[in-house]
């Protein structure tokens, strides 16, 4: 039976970074790399949220992209 042996996460923050000129969002993105196996989604969204501050452009979402490798 195959399993999934974790490899890395990255936290990914999403900014409005404006409107284009026919009236779609501009979404703009910045990756922290390095996140913790067992951070919960709870304390991971609310330090996204936090560095999310720390840009000119206003906070719309975060993400969790993690990486495993299949074993066999």
């Amino acid at each position: 039976m195959a399993t999934l042996e974790f490899r890395n996460a990255v936290g990914k923050v999403y900014f409005n970074g404006g409107m284009t000129e026919g009236g779609k969002l501009i979404r703009k993105s910045k990756s922290y790399r390095g996140i913790a196996e067992g951070a919960t989604a709870d304390n991971l969204y609310k330090a996204l949220e936090q560095l999310a501050q720390l840009s000119e452009y206003p906070f719309i979402g975060a993400e969790r992209l993690e990486t495993a490798d299949i074993m066999n």
